[in-house]
């Protein structure tokens, strides 16, 4: 059986020390919380296969037009700004969690990607990079050809020595 306790502020803490650290760590909380609204950058995936890289960024409620996707020596960035829209008077807002403003992501690509054919889609607020690789990086499978003349002698004894 799972026993709940209440907490009570102070009574919970046997000692000054452990209230002052819970002070502490609601203000850091807080102030994590806090900068959250101001600055933000959008989460990424990024994938690979044997043909591609693939970023997927999130990108909810972004105009498309805003934003500014480079490939710059073998440097992948992804620069942007959401914009909080002002639709109601801002006193009438209960909360603000979403982050607005401006964004800027950046990732090292590897020499095997061909910057001039990179791929942009932008649908249901996410950002989908397709970075195909340059031909001669691609995986290339090399076939053994076994010569059937040659080994059919040894084979033939091989399944007669069972």
């Amino acid at each position: 059986m799972t026993l709940i306790n209440r907490w009570e502020g102070q009574r919970g803490s046997s000692n000054p020390q452990d209230h002052f650290a819970r002070i502490f760590n609601d203000l850091f909380e807080r102030a994590g919380q806090e900068s959250n609204l101001t600055t933000w950058a959008p989460a990424v995936d990024i994938f690979e296969n044997e043909h591609e890289l693939v970023v997927k960024a999130d990108l909810p409620d972004m105009d498309p037009k805003a934003l500014d996707i480079r490939v710059e020596n073998n440097l992948l960035t992804i620069r942007g700004e959401r914009k909080f829209e002002k639709k109601t008077n801002e006193g009438d807002y209960l909360r603000v969690e979403r982050s607005y403003g401006s964004f800027a992501r950046s990732f090292s690509l590897a020499n095997t990607v061909n910057s001039e054919a990179i791929k942009a889609a932008y649908e249901n607020g996410v950002l989908t990079l397709t970075l195909p690789k340059r031909e001669e990086a691609k995986p290339k499978q090399i076939k053994v050809t076994v010569s059937g003349t040659t080994n059919a002698p040894a084979m033939a004894a091989a399944a007669g020595a069972k």
